[in-house]
């Protein structure tokens, strides 16, 4: 997992998943400490480090359970307020951590463009909403400050993803 801003000058924690190995996560996560004071969103996308690294979902499934310092990391920010952007699988993170919240990994009716629906239903047998967007969509649960996308959970052409990311992201800079 490589952060965005590494730089102590800026007050924000904005973490992202630009790797699917997820190298460093632990070290970076140990360095929140002083980021938890300051900082005013977290923005997480995926891959599939978040499945396997961040937690076990890839082996797990529903029944999963997510890495320590990362779970101590999401339920700080939202007992703070403070907005989380998830997008692709990173939402399950969300399903996990945050009973009762609202958000979208795409469709939840399997097809050849929605390979991965099934996820919906299992974050709703977790005890969350799950919100049917297109990829290039984003869905906003105001109450835990928690925005959502589906990104790389469609088949759908870069571009799509790439609109529903950079919406995630506005949005998300909007409640902070």
């Amino acid at each position: 997992m490589a952060f965005l801003e590494d730089c102590i000058a800026f007050p924000l924690a904005v973490i992202a998943d630009e790797i699917t190995e997820g190298w460093g996560i632990m070290k970076k996560l140990e360095m929140m400490e002083w980021r938890e004071k300051y900082a005013i969103r977290d923005i997480t996308s995926s891959g599939f480090g978040v499945a396997k690294n961040l937690s076990n979902w890839a082996v797990k499934g529903k029944d999963f359970t997510v890495e320590a310092s990362v779970e101590s990391t999401v339920k700080k920010f939202h007992a703070t307020k403070k907005p989380i952007g998830l997008c692709c699988i990173s939402p399950v993170l969300a399903a996990k951590l945050i009973p009762g919240c609202e958000l979208t990994v795409g469709y939840d009716t399997e097809c050849e463009k929605w390979p991965y629906a099934k996820t919906a239903q299992a974050m709703a047998d977790l005890g969350c909403k799950h919100i049917n967007k297109h990829v290039n969509e984003i869905h906003v649960d105001k109450q835990n400050k928690l925005v959502t996308t589906s990104a790389f959970m469609c088949n759908a052409p870069i571009h799509e993803v790439f609109d529903g990311i950079g919406e995630m992201v506005k949005e998300v800079l909007k409640l902070a």
